[in-house]
């Protein structure tokens, strides 16, 4: 069985989410492994229960899997798999990264990512200042990530064309069910300068459950998160709120004080998202996270940077778990610090947490 062949199989578990599906790589390794490992050592995984383990363990290929395999080679779709050097670098940051991205046009690494999101219902004033950003943005060599929703997604990706750069589109349904299907035309223009990325399975419907788990994607490959145009109740500030979760950076575009469709994007600049007019205003505050980007290689990982305390935990670990109270015994820290230094380490993915308490090193950042 392949690399890819097991990614897809893994994910095919019924049961097994993103998280959980992350949590047994990281302890194993590799899907593979995964596949093969004892129901006893399955069930050291946190969040693994009895009745998963077991459907691990019997779990064979299905059908689909070989099916979607075939229709990639047809239609000259790309299998991205988290080993593969193609796989967008920040995701390997958040704790719930997709096992496999189906991608169409041209995957490849991009330097500098900047995801921008927005209303579907938008104003011209919207639209208009979306496209102008993203060209702005794509002159100075940024990969405008969004959407291909209509309203600002589909503004930010033509404005990334009109600009002469990269544009990556994050569906929330399968590439043989382009939505929506007014965006055909952009659907291809976009492959042919940058890429569209999805999770799902080719025939996969755009339901309503699969645009929360699209927007996790979208802020997670990107160094900030920028909405233009967001009511109070939007999908839009739900990217912005993961982004922040992600400690990725967050920005807004003002507008009307009088327009509905502003008073989202006015909350986040309120709560301290930083107040975009132009590309310069982005640029200066991501340019400290150019120079500290994860690596884009999947050799030999370095460490990603950590602060003195970080440092401590992990060096504190190896390939063992250990229960935080004897972990909290050995770096001579207090319980309640200790589980929050534990969580930025595994959120960084240096570290796995297992069932019961215990920690233990990352397989690619054992000495």
């Amino acid at each position: 069985m392949n690399h890819i062949t097991s990614w897809l199989t893994l994910k095919s578990v019924p049961g097994i989410g993103n998280l959980l599906c992350a949590r047994l790589v990281r302890r194993f390794g590799s899907p593979g492994k995964v596949l093969s490992a004892a129901a006893e050592a399955l069930l050291q995984v946190e969040g693994m229960t009895p009745r998963l383990a077991g459907a691990i363990r019997y779990h064979r290929t299905p059908d689909q899997v070989l099916r979607e395999i075939d229709l990639a080679q047809q239609k000259g779709y790309t299998i991205i798999t988290p080993q593969d050097s193609l796989y967008p670098a920040l995701l390997h940051h958040i704790p719930d990264p997709p096992p496999v991205l189906f991608c169409y046009g041209r995957p490849e690494q991009a330097m500098y990512p900047v995801a921008v999101v927005g209303s579907r219902r938008a104003t011209h004033y919207g639209l208009n200042s979306t496209r102008r950003l993203c060209a702005q943005l794509a002159e100075r060599g940024v990969t405008v990530v969004s959407g291909m929703a209509l309203g600002i997604d589909t503004a930010a990706h033509q404005g990334a064309l009109n600009g002469g750069g990269r544009t990556v589109a994050v569906l929330g349904s399968g590439l043989d069910q382009i939505y929506p299907p007014q965006n055909v035309k952009l659907f291809h223009q976009i492959a042919e300068r940058g890429c569209v990325m999805t999770e799902f399975f080719s025939q996969a419907a755009p339901e309503a459950h699969h645009f929360p788990m699209r927007n996790r994607v979208i802020s997670g490959m990107s160094l900030g998160t920028v909405v233009v145009e967001a009511a109070r109740r939007s999908g839009s500030l739900i990217t912005a709120r993961l982004a922040a979760e992600q400690n990725r950076e967050v920005f807004a575009v003002p507008g009307s004080i009088h327009s509905a469709t502003a008073r989202g994007t006015h909350d986040l600049i309120k709560q301290g998202a930083k107040l975009v007019e132009n590309a310069d205003d982005i640029l200066e505050e991501i340019a400290p996270a150019l120079s500290t980007a994860p690596s884009e290689s999947r050799g030999a990982k370095p460490l990603p940077e950590l602060s003195a305390l970080e440092k401590s935990v992990f060096t504190a670990l190896d390939a063992h778990p250990v229960h935080i109270d004897e972990l909290a015994r050995r770096v001579k820290e207090d319980i309640g610090v200790l589980a929050g230094i534990l969580s930025q380490l595994e959120l960084k993915g240096v570290i796995c947490r297992e069932a019961g308490k215990r920690f233990a090193r990352h397989v690619d950042f054992l000495d």
